[in-house]
């Protein structure tokens, strides 16, 4: 009776025991993993990417009441990867322009990018917005800029990165891109004419990035 009573115990601690093992494997898998991308992330030190504002068209820039604003822009940004060991994968990208932290255009999607060690990539969206809505007072001091002929939009790309080491992917990072771009429109020299009401503004102005 003993013998079967722990024959049967052993049964069932068997089947824990393979349960138990295949826990462990699986966190085992995950330490290993994590302490993967913390040696990488200490050893290779990855760099943010680099991100230059190279130049804005302007081709729409009209604020109506009852504080609707129109605009359209084409923006060329380009961004280079500065790690000499470390490819850069840029997913989920899209732009759009702000004035004053309130988004004036529609988000334009980015093709999904690959970046070689110390490789530059340069996208050309075209930003839209169609009567948006904007605030009381950023209508006001967009009003008082206009008349002055100077205003400074920001210009927004966000998405994710990833990091290529090898044949070994990690991270999935949130990209948060900034850009300054300063339109003027009273110096007649500042921008080219490249058609009717339309001008080009070179600008080469460093983004912030952050993740």
């Amino acid at each position: 009776m003993t013998t079967k009573e722990c024959g049967n115990h052993g049964g069932g601690g068997g089947g824990g025991g393979t349960a138990c093992r295949i826990c462990g494997a699986i966190i085992g898998f995950i330490i290993i993993v994590l302490m993967t991308i913390f040696l990488v992330s200490i050893i290779l030190q990855p760099k943010k990417p680099e991100f230059i504002l190279q130049d804005t068209t302007v081709y729409a820039f009209n604020l109506s009441q009852p504080n609707l604003l129109t605009s359209k822009f084409q923006i060329t940004i380009a961004s280079r990867n500065r790690n000499s060991n470390i490819g850069i994968y840029y997913d989920h990208l899209h732009a759009y322009a702000s004035y004053r932290n309130q988004q004036i255009t529609l988000a334009s999607d980015l093709p999904p990018t690959y970046q070689r060690h110390k490789e530059n990539s340069v996208w050309s969206p075209l930003l839209y917005g169609n009567q948006v809505p904007i605030a009381p007072f950023n209508a006001v001091a967009l009003g008082d800029e206009q008349n002055s002929g100077v205003f400074t939009l920001t210009i927004c790309v966000d998405g994710r990165v990833r990091w290529k080491v090898g044949t070994l992917t990690i991270g999935n990072y949130h990209l948060h891109v900034r850009c300054q771009a300063f339109i003027n429109q009273a110096d007649k020299a500042a921008g080219v004419h490249v058609g009717e009401n339309t001008v080009k503004y070179t600008l080469i102005n460093k983004c912030s990035v952050n993740f």
